[in-house]
């Protein structure tokens, strides 16, 4: 079988394909490489603008400085739980809301599916939306972070679209054999779902973990359950040094001295944060794309 040759038009193609992503893809490491190198090099030569490509002087002593943090710990701790709690719920939730109002059986379900839908359009506001909550009971409360989170108008149109795009048979096979709507979506609909509820996953994880409005507003009196922005973004508004940050610490004072720069700070800061989501994303690559574009296909 002859071998088919590209002409010259498909090989200009392909090279600029080639350069243009190349490019593209440095431009969209280059921020986090340039970030990196500034947290781990000396902090004099961070302060005069010194590194840019290269880091010079290796040091990890800012991180060391922000793992002395007592409060830091904490928050992690709660970021983590709101994260995973939240993310566990959202999805759960999403996906069976989502399922039922597939179903005609459902008492109301236009009407339903209408208001939920309603929601994405209309907002009362901060200051009704923080009213509603303390009236629950909500503020200074960890739910305060998981039950105004847990169904979400987007989520449930992603799942509603993908469950639709399901071929009905199956279901039909699994009702005849005595299945009831919750047996159903636990043995069938979960699974089938996963690159949808793993988009879902995704969204649901990357807004938990950066989230700090809410604990800003619903948790002024219960510093124990302020998260992982929340504090980062007290310290980065309110402190001029690690001094403040290093109480109880173990730093030497010449350690302490070669962190105390507001400029270094930030940068660690904005990294410490990054790093623990990017993770994330890997793990669900293979989900995300498939079940982004299959819940996309119809609304």
């Amino acid at each position: 079988m002859p071998r088919y040759k590209s002409s010259i038009g498909e090989i200009i193609f392909k090279i600029f394909n080639g350069v243009f992503f190349t490019a593209f893809t440095i431009l969209c490491i280059f921020p986090f490489y340039y970030l990196f190198i500034n947290t781990i090099s000396d902090n004099s030569l961070v302060m005069a603008g010194r590194i840019n490509l290269i880091p010079r002087g290796i040091h990890f002593s800012n991180y060391t400085a922000l793992l002395n943090v007592g409060e830091l710990g904490v928050s992690a701790i709660i970021t983590t739980a709101r994260t995973v709690i939240g993310t566990t719920f959202t999805v759960l939730a999403s996906g069976f809301v989502g399922y039922l109002v597939t179903k005609n059986a459902m008492l109301g379900r236009k009407i339903v599916y209408r208001f939920i839908i309603a929601t994405m359009f209309f907002n009362a506001g901060l200051i009704p939306w923080f009213m509603n909550l303390s009236m629950l009971g909500l503020t200074n409360t960890f739910m305060g972070y998981i039950i105004p989170s847990i169904v979400a108008p987007f989520n449930i149109i992603l799942v509603k679209t993908y469950v639709e795009s399901l071929p009905a048979e199956m279901e039909e096979s699994a009702f005849m054999d005595g299945a009831g709507y919750t047996r159903v979506f636990i043995q069938l609909i979960l699974p089938l779902s996963k690159p949808i509820l793993a988009t879902i996953a995704v969204f649901a994880a990357v807004g938990h973990w950066n989230a700090f409005m809410d604990s800003i507003i619903l948790m002024g009196s219960a510093p124990n359950l302020w998260t992982l922005m929340h504090r980062l973004h007290i310290y980065l508004n309110t402190t001029s040094n690690l001094g403040v940050l290093m109480q109880g610490g173990r730093l030497t004072d010449q350690q302490i001295a070669q962190a105390l720069n507001n400029r270094v700070i930030s940068l660690t800061v904005a990294m410490a944060i990054t790093l623990p989501i990017l993770f994330v994303y890997p793990f669900a690559q293979k989900y995300f794309q498939k079940g982004l574009m299959l819940g996309a296909v119809k609304g």
